[in-house]
């Protein structure tokens, strides 16, 4: 994105730099890293960081506005409606497509966005290993609005245990079996608290509890992992489990499950900015489009990609049945925007907005990048490409 760096960035490379990154980032965690990193971080102009800043906090505003919970009052499914839900989460993630508008300028555009955790954690850790090894111009930091490691640490660890010393826990489906469970190991390290999986849950009245190595544990808090949609398709105990977080019990969540229904693809429709492409509830579309090509079929509540029907046919939105769990959304053209030894690839930027109780608003602090080849974005459909993947940009600063 900055012809000078990137330049400099491809020549300076080696397969002996890359290889050792690679190592450090599993070199406390061996084995675990089980996603794809890419060669190379992506750097960023300032203009571009600005505009990805205002729709953020766009976006923000509307999810912290007195109209949110009208807005998505119907987005989490009944048989999951999971009571003492928070007003709004600690947390958002925003992903937005780098393209290039018909003026040839490069702007962001919404893709998806998840009032769910991310790599949080991990992303320290990447930051830190790139620097080891790779040379980052001066005045370019992976970090947003004047935050550094510090200050990104303490927030982060203010987000997941709170501000009352509650025995919290970081709850997932089988989280030492997960692609992501790095960032886990990272998350433990960086709040000291402990992994649980949904197995190991059980209750006494309204309380929840764990056991470790014969002890007894309160959960006061969760450090909310777990997919709901993933839980559908298990045995029967874990979905008994699962049964069990549907009760009115006395624990915090952050962020609370009802989230991952309310800020997702269910929002998109009713956001209107031009960084934000258009979309529409599929039951309630009123007319087909003509040319369908520039459309892309998403299901409200999948993850990772799965279900998304790119080349959408007017057969294809006949078939869909449950309409009202679909959206119809304007495709947004990647540019392919960084240049490689293999090829120009396309990039997708997920911001880490994060809840300021002082300031009353979401901040975006920090990033996580993605890479891709393929035609869509994520690492199950850049296999065998080399120079995409996880990454991080670089902003340039102010």
């Amino acid at each position: 994105m900055i012809p000078t760096i990137r330049n400099k960035f491809n020549a300076q490379f080696s397969e002996a730099n890359y290889k050792q990154y690679l190592a450090e980032l599993e070199i406390n965690y061996p084995g675990c890293l089980e996603f794809r990193i890419a060669e190379t971080p992506l750097f960023v102009p300032r203009a571009f960081k600005e505009k990805l800043i205002e729709v953020s906090e766009y976006i923000s505003s509307v999810i912290i506005g007195t109209d949110f919970k009208k807005l998505t009052e119907q987005a989490t499914p009944i048989e999951y409606n999971v009571p003492n839900e928070t007003p709004f989460p600690a947390c958002v993630v925003m992903d937005f497509a780098v393209t290039r508008n018909k003026l040839n300028e490069l702007e962001p555009q919404l893709i998806e966005l998840q009032g769910f955790p991310s790599l949080f954690a991990f992303e320290i850790l990447q930051d830190q290993a790139i620097r080891n090894y790779y040379s980052i111009p001066d005045g370019f930091s992976c970090y947003l609005n004047g935050y550094n490691e510090r200050d990104y640490i303490s927030h982060f660890k203010k987000i997941v245990l709170g501000d009352n010393k509650k025995h919290t826990i970081l709850l997932e489906l089988y989280p030492h079996q997960q692609k992501t469970r790095i960032d886990f190991y990272c998350t433990q390290q960086y709040t000291g608290i402990p992994i649980v999986c949904i197995s190991e849950i059980y209750t006494k009245g309204n309380k929840l509890y764990y056991k470790r190595e014969g002890a007894e544990f309160l959960i006061e808090r969760i450090y909310n992992r777990l997919v709901w949609d993933e839980l559908k398709t298990q045995p029967a105990e874990i979905q008994l489990k699962r049964d069990l977080l549907l009760k009115d019990l006395e624990v915090e969540w952050v962020n609370h499950p009802n989230h991952f229904y309310r800020i997702s693809k269910y929002l998109l429709p009713c956001l209107i900015h031009k960084y934000v492409p258009k979309a529409t509830l599929l039951s309630l579309l009123k007319k087909v489009p003509e040319q369908l090509e520039d459309y892309v079929l998403k299901p409200l509540f999948s993850f990772a990609g799965q279900g998304v029907i790119i080349d959408v046919t007017t057969e294809a939105i006949t078939r869909i049945t449950n309409k009202e769990n679909w959206i119809l959304q304007k495709k947004v053209d990647y540019a392919p925007i960084l240049i490689t030894p293999s090829g120009p690839a396309k990039a997708e930027i997920r911001l880490f907005c994060f809840y300021d109780a002082i300031q009353k608003k979401y901040i975006a602090t920090n990033n996580l990048t993605r890479l891709s080849k393929g035609k869509m974005i994520g690492v199950d459909y850049n296999k065998t490409a080399t120079w995409v993947g996880g990454s991080l940009a670089y902003f340039e600063n102010d």
